[in-house]
């Protein structure tokens, strides 16, 4: 192969990291973890119809520090991937593409989405709704 002097693709160790990049990864990774988190939504439909008993072993299992994470980082992942399909939305309608604005897009959909989860779950622990 002929030696051009061409600069090599940047690689992730010498990549400058950046929020746009970081939220583009995200919303894939949510993606799939919503995918996998519906598995405890079926979980829970089909204990419900199976009895009393299945659905009080669903509960204590979701009740448990290991289930009250999941469901959390589920309902974080169902807004980030939310604000971030938004931000999406008005991406596709021609808006937001400078980078100021995809950078405060960018912030905007990771601070929102940590708020709208703090506020449901304020919500679900003060009202007893959880376990």
């Amino acid at each position: 192969m002929a030696d051009t002097q061409r600069p090599l693709s940047p690689h992730m160790g010498i990549y400058k990291w950046q929020v746009q990049m970081v939220t583009s990864i995200v919303h894939r990774a949510t993606g799939i973890a919503l995918s996998v988190g519906t598995l405890l939504v079926l979980w829970g439909v089909f204990s419900l119809a199976s009895g009393e008993d299945s659905y009080n072993q669903f509960k204590t299992c979701l009740g448990s520090p290991i289930g009250m994470i999941l469901l959390i980082g589920w309902s974080w992942a169902l807004f980030f991937h939310l604000c971030n399909g938004i931000r999406h939305l008005i991406q596709d309608g021609g808006m937001g593409y400078g980078i100021p604005q995809f950078v405060r897009s960018s912030w905007l959909a990771i601070i929102g989405s940590v708020v709208l989860t703090i506020i449901v779950w304020a919500y679900v622990l003060t009202a007893g709704g959880a376990a």
